[in-house]
């Protein structure tokens, strides 16, 4: 069968089980997975497939999503979320935007879009709360932020290798590729004010509702006991980045660093709660992460199954070979091997291998495919992109959410994106 058509069945499957049928997506996945390893004929491979997918994005992400989901609990039960939301609200103007710039600041240098999200989410949540909007609209705000410089803005390990096989690791356009990535960021905290407010998710779970009356009912921690837990850990992750010191490529390891953050979370709070509640907690927390990281291993699954169709490479060499706008060609190639296999960075590793035989043909300086690339991960990532599910679990929403949410406003950056390489492009050469 047409690996297009296999892809595209692919994800009609995914949509009527999860959405439609409201099947777990974890089982929806894996279901999907097989039944496309049974349309290529080839159910061996199909199942080494799964459990690799299901493998890499665990072994990624087990300890950051689970360290963070328990920090995260902590502060949130002992007040130090809403301190925290209390204190952007006071300081900024537009406490939304506050927090996609602290989304866009971070996820570069944590190196990690999904780590920078885990991090701010809870602060997002409890933003949500104080200032009685919908989470959807906070969580789409702060992921929009993280996306937009992990796509566009050096030494991110999207932009980074391209421009290594480009040549073109210049201050220039390092420059370029952050004044494009701000204002895509800018578009997408506008995106998410004004289109993601769905109302459904202005209120807590009625867990949360109960814990929020009792934390009216005690003071807040102090500030030391709120910040910490997560500041720590992005220090300790920036002198791992910026510097060359040996300790530090132990203690600033993403892991180890949100593992001593949870260490600080229980130290502070176990000097005003007692130990055995705390302990609820912490079970608490890895109990909710097991969930995400089940959906997000479903996702690696679907991912490393569609890579096995070839769907990529032929959605590639059919934009290549059609006479369409030079711009446009390794902005849709690249869109079509995000889309197939779902991550950022293996499509950035992809794609210039793709390109670069054909740049001549183009006409278009190197910078500008760069960009027109880098433009393209924005554009689809949907069930078999870990960062899709782990944005929707974490602000509890309904799959249809996260597409209206995260999926559709990284279209419309991606969209930006490209449309402000293109008007480079004209003005400057």
């Amino acid at each position: 069968m047409d690996p297009l058509i296999i892809f595209s069945v692919a994800l009609v499957l995914i949509l009527i089980l999860t959405a439609r049928l409201r099947i777990h997506p974890f089982l929806s996945l894996i279901l999907v997975s097989v039944f496309v390893g049974l349309l290529i004929g080839d159910l061996e491979r199909t199942l080494v497939a799964i459990s690799q997918g299901m493998g890499r994005v665990f072994g990624q992400f087990a300890i950051v999503i689970t360290a963070g989901s328990i920090i995260g609990l902590i502060l949130h039960r002992t007040g130090g979320t809403t301190l925290i939301a209390d204190d952007i609200i006071k300081i900024s103007k537009r406490p939304l935007l506050a927090l996609n710039i602290l989304g866009f600041v971070f996820a570069v240098p944590l190196m990690c879009c999904i780590l920078a999200y885990v991090i701010f989410i809870p602060v997002a949540k409890d933003l949500s709360a104080r200032l009685g909007i919908s989470r959807a609209v906070s969580a789409t705000a702060l992921g929009l932020g993280t996306l937009a410089s992990f796509n566009l803005v050096y030494p991110s390990p999207v932009v980074h290798p391209a421009m290594i096989e480009l040549d073109i690791l210049r201050p220039e356009v390092i420059v370029t590729g952050l004044a494009i990535a701000i204002i895509v960021s800018l578009i997408g905290y506008w995106y998410a004010v004004k289109f993601c407010d769905f109302g459904e998710n202005t209120s807590y779970s009625s867990e949360e509702v109960d814990l929020n009356k009792e934390e009216q009912e005690k003071v807040l921690p102090g500030r030391v006991a709120s910040y910490s837990p997560l500041v720590i850990p992005i220090i300790l992750i920036l002198l791992d980045v910026f510097t060359a010191i040996p300790l530090f490529d132990l203690i600033g390891d993403p892991d180890v660093a949100l593992l001593i953050g949870v260490i600080l979370a229980i130290l502070l709070t176990v000097r005003t709660f007692d130990f055995s509640e705390v302990r609820a907690w912490i079970e608490k927390g890895i109990r909710r992460s097991g969930i995400v990281l089940l959906d997000m291993c479903g996702g690696g699954a679907l991912g490393a199954t569609l890579a096995l169709t070839g769907a990529g490479e032929a959605l590639g060499d059919l934009l290549i070979s059609t006479s369409m706008p030079a711009l446009l060609i390794p902005f849709l190639v690249t869109a079509a091997i995000q889309t197939v296999q779902g991550s950022r960075v293996v499509t950035m590793l992809v794609a210039p291998s793709l390109i670069i035989p054909v740049l001549p043909e183009l006409g278009l300086p190197a910078e500008i495919v760069l960009f027109s690339m880098a433009s393209g991960t924005l554009l689809i990532s949907h069930f078999n992109d870990p960062f899709f599910w782990i944005f929707g679990d974490l602000a509890e929403m309904e799959t249809t959410e996260i597409l209206r949410t995260y999926t559709a406003g990284g279209i419309i950056m991606g969209i930006s994106s490209l449309a402000l390489t293109g008007l480079i492009y004209l003005v400057f050469y």
